[in-house]
């Protein structure tokens, strides 16, 4: 320990705030609120047996920072602020928390309910976070089962509606939305049942089916049926909704239960959420650096967590385990809840055994995370077969195919086809039109065709300045088509491949090395599968390589490039009947698809346009205009004149 950092230990005040431990570069280690901050902070210091973990980072640290504040729940709001904002190594945090959907209510005179995974401090109301999307997107379909709210994305204002500026659409009339867009609900009737949402989203189904029932026998009473039937069939899809919740207790109470399942590094926390006694959802939420905390640490972060971004807070508060600080906590919560809260560890009875529950759902969250991970980080034996067979410097886990495709020289396309780990990712194949492959005799060259795909896939490091700069002219490729240049910023595109398999011999294979090494990836693994013996060439070698025929490498080899022969004959195939449909009337100057269509469905075939044109000039002038009929005449003139000539 240096002497700056045993002076400030020592001058430690006995006072509530937070420390943070940081490194010598002055990055934060650790954040942690305290009672007493003297106590909490010489803790660690004292000569007692540690944790590996937390031995590793107390002799990490160098330097010593610490807020005063004026009691325990400020201190404990500011650690949870500065968490977030530095994220320490050695905090407990819930992994990819950004990333879970909320459902939202905007802030606007007629809010709009949709998802999203962005809360702004707008003013809008978020209900979640929600680690179940499927479970999301069943109470935003109960919502509008149940509730008449718009779907559009309109600026609602009192000026815009009274101005007429926008139409009701299919919603209004299929009785999915009252049309506020055009006044056909007050503002005020509108936002009640924006609050009536809310309750729902809260889990708030009984209180809400007795305050409709209340209104609707008002309704009634004062001979306003209309109203009161409307009331009647929402409380009638409130009550549908209602019976499918699971009733868990009779006390008509609101209930979160926690509940953390470990094992060695690994930690999953579950909440089950209950409502009026009845179980709305559960979430969980993978725990990041546990390892060397107690289960009571790792309980009270995911409590805290889990409320800094949760607009609701119930009554009471079912814990597995007693923790620290559980008084400071409740503070905290009844101050936003601005009412009782109540956290409780159950011992014995129903409670316990909820409880109980939460953990061994926890418990079966955890296994599947681990099962996922060793799955991921399973190898085939192809994929370990193949790095084998080629000599590869380290494994093929992401390998790339291209092949070319045509019939007769027409609609030249090629294809790219990506396997992870020796499955296909169809998510990342990618397929191409050739755009200016032609040999010297105007013939599609399929040498030419692989080096505009290979150049084309990786012409993005050209503008990170790794391609020589005469490329583009080499490959006379002078503009890449608009769906190209996206592709540049996408996934697939982005990702650089441990193997590039290429259908062909030894001519498409030197193709593509020769735009390797001009781009400056000459370092790539790259190979040739000629279709006639299956043979497999390298770059620089005239012979193809020795692979038994029974090697599961060369087999994986086989499918990725009869999967590229496939995408590249499909895409071949859409193109040429997508032609061979185009009218003749398309290429004529002037006349657009509309006018296409209507000369069409008039005439019948192109054949009888021409004949109306020689025949009868003044009823297609009078049917389709002056102008059309002019290009039309023009056109079958010079094609009558082409046909002489020939």
């Amino acid at each position: 320990m240096s002497e700056v950092l045993k002076n400030k230990i020592d001058a430690l005040p006995a006072s509530p705030g937070i420390y943070q431990f940081k490194d010598s570069t002055g990055k934060v280690l650790y954040i942690g609120k305290a009672k007493i901050l003297r106590n909490r902070v010489r803790q660690y210091f004292q000569s007692r047996p540690h944790e590996t973990r937390l031995d590793v980072m107390i002799n990490k640290i160098a330097d010593l920072e610490i807020i005063r504040t004026d009691n325990e729940v400020e201190a404990l709001i500011l650690e949870l602020n500065l968490i977030n904002k530095f994220k320490p190594r050695y905090n407990v945090n819930l992994k990819d928390d950004k990333s879970y959907p909320y459902i939202v209510i905007t802030n606007e005179a007629f809010p709009r309910v949709f998802p999203t995974r962005q809360k702004r401090s707008d003013g809008s109301r978020y209900f979640g976070p929600y680690t179940d999307v499927k479970t999301m997107r069943s109470a935003l379909k109960s919502i509008r089962d149940v509730f008449q709210i718009r779907s559009c994305s309109f600026n609602l204002t009192e000026e815009t509606i009274t101005a007429n500026k926008y139409k009701v659409c299919l919603d209004y009339h299929i009785h999915k939305c009252e049309a506020p867009c055009v006044g056909y609900v007050s503002r005020e009737d509108y936002n009640k049942m924006i609050n009536q949402v809310a309750k729902l989203l809260n889990g708030k189904t009984t209180s809400l089916i007795k305050e409709l029932n209340s209104e609707m026998e008002s309704y009634a009473n004062n001979m306003q049926f209309e109203k009161a039937a409307k009331l009647r069939d929402t409380i009638n899809a409130l009550e549908v909704y209602s019976s499918r919740q699971k009733m868990v207790d009779e006390d008509v109470i609101d209930r979160d239960i926690f509940a953390v399942a470990r094992e060695e590094k690994e930690a999953v926390g579950m909440i089950l959420k209950i409502r009026e006694g009845k179980v709305i959802g559960k979430s969980h939420y993978a725990l990041d650096n546990v390892e060397g905390k107690t289960d009571d640490e790792v309980i009270e972060n995911l409590v805290t967590s889990y409320y800094e971004k949760s607009d609701f807070v119930p009554e009471e508060i079912y814990l597995e385990k007693e923790i620290e600080d559980i008084d400071v906590i409740e503070k905290w919560l009844k101050e936003r809840k601005n009412s009782k809260v109540e956290i409780v560890v159950p011992k014995i009875g129903e409670k316990a055994k909820l409880v109980a529950m939460v953990r061994a759902n926890a418990k079966y969250v955890l296994d599947e995370i681990k099962l996922a991970k060793m799955k991921k980080e399973f190898i085939p034996h192809s994929i370990e077969a193949l790095k084998r067979d080629l000599r590869l410097t380290k494994l093929p886990r992401r390998i790339e195919c291209y092949d070319i495709s045509h019939i007769q020289g027409t609609d030249t396309v090629a294809s790219m086809v990506v396997f992870i780990d020796g499955k296909p990712k169809k998510s990342d194949y990618r397929k191409f039109k050739i755009q200016t492959a032609l040999n010297e005799v105007g013939r599609p060259d399929d040498f030419l065709s692989m080096r505009e795909v290979i150049h084309r896939r990786f012409r993005r490091f050209v503008e990170d300045g790794h391609v020589k700069t005469d490329a583009e002219e080499e490959y006379q490729i002078m503009d890449v088509p608009a769906d190209e240049k996206e592709k540049q910023q996408d996934v697939s595109f982005a990702s650089m491949p441990d193997l590039i398999v290429i259908d062909g011999g030894k001519g498409q294979l030197s193709s593509a090395v020769k735009v390797l090494s001009d781009i400056g990836l000459e370092t790539l693994n790259v190979i040739g599968l000629a279709k006639r013996l299956e043979e497999v060439y390298l770059p620089g070698h005239s012979d193809p390589q020795s692979i038994p025929h029974t090697s599961s490498g060369l087999k994986m080899l086989q499918r990725v490039r009869d999967e590229a022969h496939r995408f590249a004959v499909t895409y071949h195939r859409t193109l040429r009947d997508k032609n061979l449909f185009k009218s003749e009337l398309e290429d004529i100057k002037g006349v657009g698809k509309k006018t296409m269509v209507k000369l069409l469905s008039e005439y019948g075939s192109v054949e009888n346009i021409k004949e109306v044109i020689e025949n009868n000039y003044e009823t297609i002038e009078k049917f389709a205009g002056k102008k059309v009929a002019g290009n039309l005449k023009e056109y079958f003139n010079q094609v009558v004149k082409e046909e002489e000539e020939g």
